[in-house]
């Protein structure tokens, strides 16, 4: 359970690095929410990974 956890907030944390730049540079409001939508999903991805109890 600890590496899930471990390994899905390093990931979360590489993929929100990765996206910043085109927010900082280009901001365009229709980017933005795509990205922001994007890793909303992906946060709700890890949290439903970490309490399923089907361990594999």
């Amino acid at each position: 359970m600890f590496v899930k956890a471990f390994t899905g907030l390093v990931a979360s944390a590489l993929a929100l690095a990765f996206l910043a730049v085109p927010i900082l540079k280009l901001k365009d409001p229709a980017l933005i929410a795509v990205i922001v939508l994007g890793v909303a999903l992906m946060f709700i991805d890890l949290v439903q990974k970490l309490t399923d109890k089907d361990d594999r």
